[in-house]
């Protein structure tokens, strides 16, 4: 059975709503990662704060940019090797995404319902890759929330109150 163009776009209208709700969240992990840290890695074979926080805005771009065009570029990721620090990397996630969300709400359903291989292990309609890079995403923020405090950095609220967020509003 084939993905009609009205259900195409309510999933995507769907997966904008959530992709709003989570970015923030994001980037405040993002914006977390001590800038003297940015190359701690909890185990010689976990990507270093740096490299995972480059990875999760631009895979999330790669997926956005999937879904627009109907077809993955793993050569394009937005040149996030070139963001140095965690800061560098929220403003570019920040604008990235801003800009990215904006050109998804403009995507006719046609191009949303569009069968997209990725990397030769599945093929599914172009809007259901969005789901699947939500799911991405937190994971791998989750991942780098964990790195958070053994940098010794304050790990944000998430989906509700850290310990440290509590903290903070107490003045403690």
């Amino acid at each position: 059975m084939s993905m009609q163009p009205e259900q195409a776009l309510f999933l995507r209208d769907n997966a904008i709503r959530n992709l709003k709700m989570e970015q923030p969240v994001t980037q405040r992990v993002i914006e977390a990662i001590p800038r003297d840290k940015a190359d701690y890695r909890p185990d010689p074979n976990a990507q270093s704060a740096i490299e995972l926080a480059r990875h999760i805005a631009g895979a999330e771009h790669l997926f956005t940019l999937s879904v627009i065009s109907g077809a993955f570029d793993f050569t394009n990721s937005g040149k996030t090797a070139e963001l140095k620090t965690s800061a560098d990397v929220a403003r570019w996630y920040a604008e990235t995404s801003q800009q990215d969300l904006a050109r998804l709400a403009a995507a006719p359903a046609e191009a949303l319902i569009k069968i997209v291989d990725f990397r030769g292990l599945f093929q599914l309609p172009a809007v259901a890759f969005l789901d699947f890079s939500l799911r991405h995403i937190v994971h791998h923020r989750g991942q780098l929330s964990t790195y958070l405090r053994p940098m010794g950095a304050k790990v944000p609220a998430i989906y509700g109150e850290s310990y440290d967020s509590a903290k903070a509003k107490t003045g403690a």
